[in-house]
């Protein structure tokens, strides 16, 4: 019979560290996917750089404005909480012999809420 081992990861390398280590040590294994969120790999990304600031300076009655640009780092406060989460779930095809092993590896690996079903 074949089973379905769902595991929950805090980063993308750990969930494939386990992953590797799944195939290469148990049998049975058939199939080994990742499902992340691929847009927190962005937000990633844009914690990084730069944001720029537009201040409104000058401003007179014929509604033109003298406008100057602030620069600054970009920190993470800037992105909303859920996007920085980097959170991945491991998804493992195995044969209903090998689920006690497979659980053991992804529990040893650091694996969270691991679940398995028939």
């Amino acid at each position: 019979m074949i089973s379905r081992v769902t595991a929950e990861f805090e980063t993308p390398e750990l969930a494939e560290y386990a992953m590797k280590r799944i195939r290469e040590s148990v049998e049975y294994v058939y199939s080994a996917k990742m499902i992340h969120d691929h847009y927190a790999e962005h937000t990633a990304r844009l914690g990084r750089r730069t944001t720029f600031t537009v201040i409104p300076t000058y401003y007179n009655t014929h509604t033109n404005f003298l406008t100057a640009v602030m620069e600054s780092p970009a920190s993470k406060d800037i992105i909303p909480e859920p996007r920085r989460n980097r959170k991945t779930t491991a998804c493992i095809i195995c044969g209903s012999a090998a689920v006690d092993n497979v659980i053991a590896v992804l529990n040893a690996m650091g694996g969270l809420n691991i679940r398995f079903a028939q």
